[in-house]
């Protein structure tokens, strides 16, 4: 089968602005750059390092998705997704996505697009194009979002657009 497709846009692009920026990093990735090899599904399923910083004054909780929009299938794929991350949690271990990881009170991890409660690591198609990686923080002035650990990703971001206080996001990319 041909891979060749038209690469789709940056999921943060089609977002709505957010009323401010944080600043996401890496110590295992620059912005742009390669994942680490042990990021990817079958070589470690490792998730990478992240920190964030700049959260506005009544940044109560933060939302962390991380999201492939080059994978070949509609609407791309969700790898690994954080809910109600306490504010005063402003990085996250390398590994800090294995299962069962804890990240403070109210924190949960969503179901991936695997369909499991942790990082699933990158695994592009053998031979395609490399994939973007977006890790997307969003800062958020509730702790309660009514939401809970069976919310999809996708209901998550929706549902919390109204909370939204500001956003950062660092693209790292991954090919086999």
């Amino acid at each position: 089968m041909d891979l060749d497709r038209t690469a789709p846009p940056h999921p943060v692009d089609i977002l709505p602005a957010a009323p401010a920026p944080l600043e996401v990093t890496s110590e295992d990735f620059a912005d742009g750059e390669a994942l680490p090899d042990d990021a990817g599904y079958g070589h470690g399923n490792t998730s990478p390092q992240l920190s964030w910083s700049g959260a506005p004054e009544g940044t109560k909780s933060y939302l962390l998705v991380c999201h492939d929009p080059d994978a070949p299938v509609v609407g791309g794929f969700s790898h690994w997704a954080i809910l109600g991350l306490p504010a005063d949690v402003t990085s996250l271990a390398s590994g800090a996505g294995e299962y069962g990881n804890q990240h403070g009170e109210g924190a949960y991890t969503l179901a991936n697009d695997f369909g499991t409660k942790d990082w699933g690591g990158c695994a592009p198609p053998e031979g395609d194009v490399p994939h973007r990686y977006v890790f997307t923080v969003w800062a958020l002035d509730t702790d309660d979002t009514g939401l809970d650990a069976s919310s999809s990703i996708a209901k998550a971001q929706f549902m919390t657009l109204g909370n939204v206080l500001a956003r950062g996001s660092i693209t790292g990319t991954y090919q086999l």
